[in-house]
């Protein structure tokens, strides 16, 4: 059965595609984001029957998410799915949307650096983590990041700017809060944390309380900081974590996600 776990970009904020393809040596993990999006921008915009099956054909999985759980217009195997999928972005916002994205993310050499350096971190950290494969994609403002069967889907509609003005208009209801999460500079940090979190969910095995969850978030956040080298997330549990961390030097990052007893932080 195909797995998909749908991560809003809300959870990491109230606890809140790209393909990567990997290339390793002995010495390096590089990872280098695969451009789906222009292939569906180019159908999109201009029909084009040619970019329709690189899609069906050189990126099955990333297809069928994008109909079938993104969007959720049909089956990806439906006699009408290519002119529903074609007369679905045909909306005039959706329109907007791809053009905008296409200009904003023509490069995006700097979040493939940023993404290399924090997979050698946790890869480093974690030694039997399996590198995920990302991909570039353009929803309609539904999900930001997408992670399941070993690839992370980024939605590049959703990291269009905190001022963006279709972001601004008050039927879409984003708060200042959700805005400042949809920059650009926050893609590979959700992309990690959604990612560990697919890794190490949380308990379905016992109830939970709202302050363990705070503190599997924080765990996840802090985790993030670490890997991508900056304090992108701040919230009180993970600095909760953080005092943890600085009382355990001994504790690794793999011990620390896995670990099970909460109650360890909530003193802090």
């Amino acid at each position: 059965m195909r797995k998909i776990y749908f991560i809003l970009f809300v959870m990491m904020l109230g606890c809140i595609g790209c393909e990567w393809q990997l290339k390793t040596d002995e010495s390096e993990s590089d990872v280098v984001i695969e451009r789906y999006d222009r292939i569906q921008s180019l159908y999109l915009t201009t029909s084009d029957f040619s970019a329709l099956q690189e899609m069906n054909i050189t990126y099955p999985e990333q297809t069928r998410t994008l109909i079938e759980d993104v969007l959720r217009i049909g089956k990806v195997n439906d006699s009408q799915i290519n002119t529903k999928f074609l007369r679905f972005y045909q909306d005039s916002t959706l329109q907007v949307l791809i053009n905008e994205a296409e200009q904003q993310y023509a490069n995006m050499d700097d979040i493939n650096e940023e993404m290399t350096q924090a997979f050698k971190y946790l890869k480093k950290e974690i030694p039997n983590m399996e590198i995920p494969k990302v991909y570039a994609q353009i929803g309609s403002l539904d999900q930001s990041v997408i992670v399941g069967n070993g690839m992370i889907g980024i939605c590049l509609d959703k990291y269009l700017g905190a001022e963006y003005d279709l972001y601004l208009r008050p039927e879409y209801g984003y708060s200042l809060e959700q805005r400042k999460m949809m920059q650009r500079q926050y893609i590979v940090p959700d992309c990690i944390g959604f990612y560990l979190l697919s890794l190490y969910p949380m308990p379905f095995d016992k109830p939970m309380s709202q302050e363990e969850r705070d503190i599997h978030m924080g765990r996840i956040q802090w985790v993030v900081n670490k890997a991508i080298g900056r304090d992108i997330f701040d919230s009180t549990f993970m600095q909760k974590v953080g005092k943890f961390m600085k009382n355990h030097k001994d504790m690794g990052i793999e011990q620390l996600l896995n670990g099970t007893k909460y109650s360890d932080f909530l003193g802090l």
